[in-house]
């Protein structure tokens, strides 16, 4: 934890509170770390990560009761036992049919923390989980259904042993995590899990953030990415980046209910390249290019509906990222982010499906693309060059493999910190 004296908390002119710096910070200096007030390591990575210190190690030992959560030791099960308690008995009743999603997992979580911890943690120094706002008020009837869809689902699973609030003190909690929850990724960028960080939460968004948030374990670090001088708000970023200045405000609208006023959105200054239009000699009409980036926008959403929401196989969602790709690429340059986003989820697909030459193919393209539209030490970018130097590493390519893993790791040890377990297993990767 950075001394706080370092970092205060303040009311930010039509932002209201936020956090800004006392003293300077240079380019990859820590600002501060926080560890997670409560947290949940998803269900698809158990086994491979301790539920406890979310550690990624084989040989993990799995609790004697529910066998569903894994742990490295005694006190990883003993310290995750008031947690994991919430859910054992649940999940021995349930056995296949336990699925609450991860939200209502960490919301009981909140609520059992609350109930035993009535004093302020080492994670609040800054600002208390029970003064997140909920945003309540601003939520459509589509959202406020999906919070009393999880109040229904926390009542079934965890009303044995859980005791709640009524029904709008739920709704307050739901909508408080829905708002302030944080994902857990690893250095590909694979989620890990959810978490709630209250002193992370109390910075604002900003296209050009100054600091990046990374994860080590349960505890998030907070450092800087540009020069940061005393007197300075800190920013971060709510949202990924790499879209133009209209899909980032609306997605900020919808999830977190303000519009950006950074340099970034003011300007559009990136917008020209992130959205090229191909060189023709006959070019598409204005019309012609608007009718493309709503087809473009609808197939996004599409594919993500396809991709989380139904059961088709794999082969049937790289078609829809190729077909899509073609229509698109009548219009748009390769480097269009319309076109990497797909390029991006075909790659994903064929990691899936262990085509290690098509994801390479893929990656290729995208990289270069990533570099410009994104910020410097972009953990998108880093995370780019490790998936395409791993690819290059296991496809015997050496040499290629080599440079893209230094590449990744020159970003990293900015955003995570030289020490990072991430970087040491990178470095280790390039050993062998």
């Amino acid at each position: 934890m950075a001394p706080s004296e370092d970092i205060e908390r303040f009311e930010s002119t039509g932002k209201g509170r936020g956090l800004r710096a006392l003293r300077g910070f240079k380019v990859g200096e820590l600002l501060f770390s926080c560890q997670a007030y409560t947290y949940v390591l998803t269900v698809n990575e158990r086994g491979n990560h301790c539920d406890s210190c979310f550690a990624r190690k084989e040989g993990l030992s799995k609790c004697g009761k529910c066998k569903q959560a894994f742990y490295c030791n005694v006190d990883c099960q003993k310290g995750d036992w008031p947690m994991h308690k919430l859910e054992c008995s649940s999940m021995c009743a349930y056995g296949q049919n336990w699925n609450p999603s991860e939200t209502v997992r960490l919301t009981a979580r909140v609520l059992a923390k609350q109930k035993t911890q009535t004093e302020r943690t080492p994670s609040e120094r800054f600002l208390s989980v029970k003064e997140f706002e909920s945003h309540l008020d601003k939520l459509d009837n589509e959202k406020k259904e999906l919070i009393q869809n999880d109040i229904a689902a926390l009542h079934h699973y965890y009303s044995k042993n859980l005791q709640y609030a009524d029904n709008s003190a739920l709704e307050v909690i739901f909508a408080q995590v829905n708002c302030n929850g944080f994902t857990i990724e690893d250095e590909e960028l694979s989620h890990l899990g959810s978490a709630i960080f209250p002193d992370v939460a109390l910075m604002n968004h900003s296209c050009c953030p100054n600091v990046i948030v990374t994860y080590k374990g349960t505890v998030a670090e907070v450092r800087a990415v540009q020069e940061i001088d005393p007197g300075d708000e800190v920013f971060t970023s709510y949202i990924d980046l790499l879209y133009p200045t209209e899909d980032r405000n609306d997605r900020l609208k919808d999830s977190y209910f303000f519009t950006c006023d950074c340099k970034e959105c003011a300007t559009n200054q990136k917008d020209g390249a992130k959205l090229e239009i191909r060189k023709m000699n006959d070019p598409p009409s204005p019309q012609a290019i608007r009718d493309m980036v709503k087809y473009a926008r609808n197939v996004v959403e599409e594919f993500r509906r396809a991709k989380f929401l139904t059961d088709l196989p794999p082969s049937e969602l790289l078609e829809i990222c190729e077909l899509s790709m073609e229509k698109m690429g009548d219009v748009f340059e390769e480097s269009n982010v319309y076109m990497l986003h797909m390029m991006y989820q075909a790659m994903g697909v064929c990691l899936y499906m262990q085509d290690w030459d098509g994801a390479l193919k893929h990656g290729q393209k995208i990289i270069k693309p990533y570099s410009k539209h994104y910020p410097a030490y972009s953990l998108n970018v880093a995370s780019m060059w490790l998936k395409l130097g791993r690819l290059y590493m296991g496809l015997e390519k050496r040499t290629a493999g080599t440079k893209a893993l230094k590449k990744a790791i020159a970003i990293m040890e900015i955003a995570h910190g030289p020490d990072h377990h991430y970087i040491a297993e990178i470095k280790k990767e390039l050993e062998h």
